[in-house]
């Protein structure tokens, strides 16, 4: 029979978890559900499966005894933090909590993060972290300025080790932008998660701009402009039923394998659709993403910075099952010409999957880089290498199909043979060539064009000519270059056969502490 005691001590303990969870206070719940914003634990309860989540740390309190501040306590400390799962896995969280002291990050509030981040880098799980901070508390001074930096130093230890993932569910200036933008993916919610370096009002009385919170640094702005951003979600809900679905692709550490999950789409579906959609002149758009959805399982295909230089399109698919990230060029924006945008989403999304031991598929149609003024003086040639550099360094399985156009630099950038590619399939209207034939024949043939100016024919029969020697995979097939030249149609079964004998690859590269990648 309990004791008189014991039963005191759980009224206690009953008490004291009461007070925890109440936050801010049901005022301040209130405004914040006003605000269509989910509370810090509500958030959990719709990331994580039911009853999984196990807290820490729930009664930690500040230290912080100026400016009143030891008259403002509360257990927990503007975050929750712990351990759950998702899909049945272990993942850790931290969730700020906006209704306590704004959220804002103490030395207290550091220590707990830092404490679920260190769990989570040895026990080999992934990290998500929910954001909803006014920044540093004021009150503790440089304190909570050590706190930000031990979060971010685990940010950096962690990198490539396990999967880190920040959703920006509020405010988000100053030093707090840094550990989200080292994590590998940042979620926003539209018209209520923001980030920046300095507010708008900073900027109104440094540089006299008037500019909004949303202009400066709203979901939109960062998913569509800057790139900071993957994902921009309508709210709350969908944002955390997004990054659920988005850990489905992932393992859960360097050293494991991703999830392979059972499908009902064949491996040797003939995709009849293929042998149809790439058009006759070399000069007309089609949808990539067509390609792409075509072959998948399901044709289900995760898209990853959707709005961010949408002339390269990467994402998440899986084949028979098994998770590759997918590269392509978007012929509908640009032509699929590399710029200084595509080449830096494509080299991140590049180099994620190789930490994470994710297989690379790539659709190539590129007409080249994109040329310019503008691009130049803002370093493509830097940005560039990026691509290649990240391409040529993944030792993952790398398999690439080229559906049209592949020329000159842009053709050994985007997943070639030259870069340790390992499979290379290439469509019958693949155009594998240093240059396009127009443009190739205005150089070898000036002085006879010059000549034959009034004659159009002449120049149409050298063009001709041309692309029947070099506008072809032929030559690039009789070289080793391409692999295969194959029906669209077989497209997924090749991909898939090629999968599954490179599924025990094993591939070094020479012994460093790390490689200097252009930045």
């Amino acid at each position: 029979m309990m004791t008189e005691k014991m039963q005191h001590l759980l009224q206690d303990l009953e008490h004291r978890n009461q007070k925890a969870m109440e936050g801010g206070g049901s005022d301040r719940i209130a405004k914040q559900k006003k605000g269509n914003r989910l509370s810090a634990r509500e958030r959990l309860d719709v990331l994580l499966d039911p009853g999984s989540f196990v807290e820490m740390d729930r009664f930690v309190t500040h230290r912080c005894t100026h400016y009143g501040m030891e008259n403002n306590k509360s257990p927990g400390d503007g975050v929750v933090t712990g351990y759950g799962r998702v899909n049945g896995k272990i993942v850790y969280v931290s969730s700020q909590d906006f209704t306590v002291i704004g959220g804002s990050m103490s030395r207290t509030q550091a220590n707990k993060i830092c404490k679920v981040m260190d769990l989570a880098i040895k026990n080999g799980s992934p990290f998500i972290s929910l954001n909803d901070s006014g920044g540093a508390r004021i009150q503790e001074g440089i304190e909570s300025l050590g706190g930000y930096a031990d979060i971010f130093t685990r940010n950096v230890l962690g990198s490539g080790v396990i999967p880190q993932i920040t959703a920006i569910m509020g405010p988000c200036a100053g030093g707090a932008v840094y550990s989200p933008s080292i994590t590998d993916f940042i979620f926003m919610v539209k018209n209520s998660s923001y980030m920046f370096v300095t507010g708008p009002d900073v900027i109104k009385t440094v540089t006299h701009e008037d500019v909004t919170k949303e202009d400066l640094g709203g979901a939109l702005t960062h998913s569509q402009k800057s790139g900071v951003a993957h994902f921009a979600t309508e709210d709350d809900k969908n944002c955390l039923l997004m990054i659920r679905e988005l850990l489905s692709f992932l393992p859960a550490n360097n050293l494991d394998d991703a999830p392979v999950l059972p499908t009902n789409d064949r491996p040797d579906r003939i995709v009849e659709n293929l042998n149809t959609l790439i058009p006759d002149n070399p000069k007309k758009p089609y949808d990539m993403l067509q390609v792409i959805t075509e072959c998948v399982d399901e044709g289900y295909f995760l898209e990853i910075h959707k709005h961010y230089a949408q002339n390269v399109i990467v994402g998440f698919a899986r084949f028979n099952g098994r998770p590759v990230g997918i590269v392509a060029n978007q012929p509908q924006v640009l032509a699929g010409c590399l710029n200084i945008e595509a080449s830096r989403k494509a080299a991140r999304f590049i180099r994620f999957c190789d930490a994470f031991n994710i297989p690379v598929v790539s659709f190539v149609d590129v007409p080249g880089f994109l040329p310019g003024k503008d691009q130049e003086w803002n370093g493509i040639i830097t940005h560039g290498a990026k691509l290649l550099y990240a391409y040529a360094e993944a030792t993952v399985p790398k398999i690439t199909v080229i559906t049209r156009k592949a020329y000159g630099g842009a053709y050994i950038v985007m997943g070639s043979k030259l870069l340790r590619s390992d499979v290379n399939l290439a469509f019958p209207s693949a155009e594998i060539a240093v240059m396009g034939a127009e443009g190739a024949v205005n150089v070898i043939f000036r002085e006879e064009i010059a000549k034959a100016k009034d004659s159009p024919a002449k120049r149409a029969e050298l063009i001709a000519e041309y692309e029947e020697k070099f506008s072809n995979p032929y030559v690039s097939a009789e070289l080793g270059y391409t692999d295969e030249v194959i029906e669209p149609a077989l497209t997924r079964k090749r991909i898939i056969d090629s999968l599954e004998m490179l599924k025990h690859k094993r591939d070094l590269i020479p012994p460093k502490k790390h490689g200097n990648i252009p930045l």
